[in-house]
């Protein structure tokens, strides 16, 4: 055996090692904060697509949901390891994924720098590997359709095995459709990809069953909006539009900078450096699998920049775009790694990189537990903690455990009657309550409001029963977002008391401030209020 054969052979087993390694590490921190920290907004409330699953839900199509019971064995396991499992276990799989598409790209070591830049990503890495958010699964099947598509679109001779690799294709992006509409940009990119450059896939039959078992397996999202009203196409394409609403430049420079945040500072460099590098010409990769690459990543960015200047979006709506744009910033690692005389599995660029992200996520979860970091406060006690955004996962179990001893000294003194729910305003608070306080106390939780604020509690409602004619309710509101109960409520009950204020603590420091008030005698029902969108089945 040669001595250039057994380098190669140990520079294989480098890579191999190190590809292990940022698996194995990965998923134990994301583990264990995915364990250790209350979920957020968000989160808890896609427990509740879990809990009341349907074909699809007025947000989002249903596949997050379909994780959250798998992984948790149908909420039997309902806590926020379990919740969040999906995120924490795909994540592992995302790295091997974004390797193998690294791999057939650029060789092995593009492969592994791809998975160091996949995990040094705040979105690939916090926001869907460790919270559970409809990115978790679309991120898993937007990766695992992208890998079957540029090992089968670019082939010059389309074969039987290409073929076959784009009817899976089809089918991993139709689950990534059902897990959110942006996906349906892969499909986007796979045509313009066709359309400009290989057009032998038009002759193929393949092409098409490949389009029609993605929009089979979409079929759960149009049922379910064809039984409502197609209630969850409106809600999305509104959130979309922008005639009529002037130039923002504001929403423009706070969408870059948060696709520049999310994506991690240094990776966002190294990609406009690789990027410059390309067109310098410093560095190559295989035409159809750039071009591929790039379509399947710039549309969507550009697309949502262009959204951005006259409305506001959210800059994790272009997450899965910069998927392609990480692997051509790990060719351009791997090149650079292999002009230097010594191999470098784990460049400069990269450390830099993982530092950041280390050093965002120990300060961001002392300051959640410690709150050691000071935010200027309000002096009125109703907007105590309104600019720590932390408070979203932090005081919910605090709270519950206080919150459960009110209720069974109220009940015992009869003050206050056994079971009484908790009305809501909005879909948060709404699911954090739902999830940390009603539901492990055995009481119920209605949300009552327009439909765009209290959302898939629409459909809830229905399925836990109307409020009864001279029952009794309990209304709890938070110093990060007060609501007077009167103007909402004062309408439904003849009587609304004074609060009870429950203050929530982070060690000795008082963070926020939560009000309980009692509303007795209801004399009117509120309203269903998907009556007033002509849905009057009971899907949810």
């Amino acid at each position: 055996m040669g001595q250039g054969t057994i380098k190669e052979e140990r520079h294989q087993k480098n890579i191999n090692r190190f590809l292990v390694l940022i698996v194995v590490i990965s998923v134990a921190i994301r583990g264990f904060l995915a364990w250790a920290l209350e979920l957020g907004n968000d989160e808890v409330y896609y427990w509740t697509y879990a809990l009341y699953p349907g074909l699809s839900h007025f947000d989002h199509p249903p596949m997050v949901g379909f994780m959250i019971q798998l992984f948790s064995l149908d909420l039997y396991f309902d806590s926020e390891l379990f919740i969040r499992m999906s995120s924490v276990l795909l994540g592992g799989a995302n790295t091997y994924l974004i390797f193998l598409i690294g791999k057939s790209v650029k060789g092995r070591l593009t492969g592994l720098f791809a998975a160091m830049l996949y995990n040094t990503s705040v979105y690939c890495f916090v926001i869907a590997g460790i919270f559970i958010l409809p990115d978790t699964p679309q991120l898993f099947f937007w990766l695992a359709g992208l890998y079957f598509l540029i090992i089968s679109l670019p082939a010059e001779e389309i074969t039987k095995q290409a073929k076959n690799r784009i009817l899976i294709a089809g089918l991993l992006i139709g689950l990534a459709m059902l897990s959110k509409y942006t996906s349906v940009f892969l499909w986007a990119g796979a045509g313009l990809y066709i359309l400009i450059y290989n057009r032998k896939w038009l002759k193929t039959s393949q092409l098409y069953l490949s389009a029609i078992l993605s929009l089979i397996i979409f079929t759960p999202v149009l049922f379910w909006n064809l039984e409502n009203n197609f209630i969850s196409f409106t809600f999305q394409s509104e959130r979309v539009g922008f005639f009529g609403q002037g130039l923002r430049p504001d929403y423009f420079f706070t969408e870059l900078l948060g696709q520049i945040l999310y994506n991690n500072p240094v990776n966002f460099l190294i990609i406009i450096f690789a990027l410059l590098a390309l067109l310098k010409r410093k560095f190559k990769i295989e035409p159809g699998k750039l071009r591929l690459l790039m379509l399947t990543s710039l549309p969507l960015i550009f697309l949502f920049l262009f959204f951005a200047l006259f409305r506001r979006t959210l800059p994790h709506w272009t997450g899965p775009a910069y998927l392609g744009l990480i692997v051509v910033a790990a060719a351009w690692l791997a090149e650079k790694a292999k002009s230097g005389t010594k191999k470098n599995y784990f460049p400069r660029a990269v450390q830099f990189a993982t530092g950041t992200l280390l050093l965002a996520l120990t300060l961001g979860f002392v300051h959640i537990n410690t709150g050691v970091f000071s935010f200027p406060d309000n002096p009125d006690p109703k907007k105590l903690g309104e600019n720590d955004i932390t408070l979203d996962m932090y005081g919910w179990q605090q709270f519950a455990d206080k919150f459960a001893q009110l209720i069974d000294d109220d009940v015992k003194s009869g003050n206050m009657p056994a079971g009484a729910p908790i009305i809501s305003h909005h879909w948060f608070p709404a699911a954090h309550l739902d999830y940390y306080v009603a539901h492990p106390n055995g009481i119920g939780l209605l949300a009552i409001g327009d439909l765009e604020r209290v959302h898939k509690y629409a459909w809830i409602n229905r399925e836990r029963g109307q409020i009864r004619l001279g029952s009794d309710a309990w209304f709890i509101t938070s110093s990060r977002d007060y609501q007077a109960p009167t103007p909402l409520y004062g309408k439904y009950y003849s009587t609304i008391e004074k609060p009870q204020i429950i203050k929530i603590y982070k060690g000795s420091k008082h963070v926020e401030n939560f009000f309980v008030y009692r509303m007795r005698d209801c004399y009117l029902v509120p309203v269903d209020v998907l009556m007033e969108y002509g849905i009057d089945g009971y899907n949810h």
